[in-house]
């Protein structure tokens, strides 16, 4: 997969140089660099063909639109990769600590529970397979 995304770096920077030398050579036009303007323009139509021969290897990727944002607003788009593994810790931290109360809670109610209504508690610590004794 990595060289299928080689490849396509390689097309995209040959076409990006291509259209550099493209808007040099438009920005001092001479009817003279005409046969150099017609080469560059075949070379842009070769490129963008080459381009597409790489998105039809590539087809089953796809990118969120935040990352097109991301490179819209000038940041890089790797930050993306950052701030969402950021967000899922975070998250992760937080449905943690849910856990955490939950089972202190359960523990404290089956505590409570078993000074209420010890027979009914042990068995339904029998039910469960856990041992009666509080």
């Amino acid at each position: 997969m990595a060289e299928k995304f080689d490849s396509l770096e390689e097309h995209l920077e040959k076409f990006v140089e291509n259209i550099r030398q493209l808007g040099i050579i438009v920005s001092d036009f001479q009817p003279s660099s005409q046969a150099g303007l017609n080469q560059k323009l075949n070379f842009m139509v070769t490129g963008l063909q080459d381009i597409d021969k790489c998105r039809q290897q590539l087809h089953e990727i796809s990118v969120p639109l935040e990352v097109f944002e991301y490179i819209d607003q000038g940041r890089n788009p790797q930050l993306y990769t950052k701030e969402c593994l950021e967000r899922a810790l975070a998250k992760n931290e937080q449905v943690k600590g849910k856990i955490d109360t939950m089972k202190k809670f359960k523990s404290l109610l089956i505590q409570e529970l078993t000074k209420v209504f010890p027979e009914d508690m042990a068995k339904y610590k029998a039910i469960r397979g856990e041992d009666p004794s509080p």
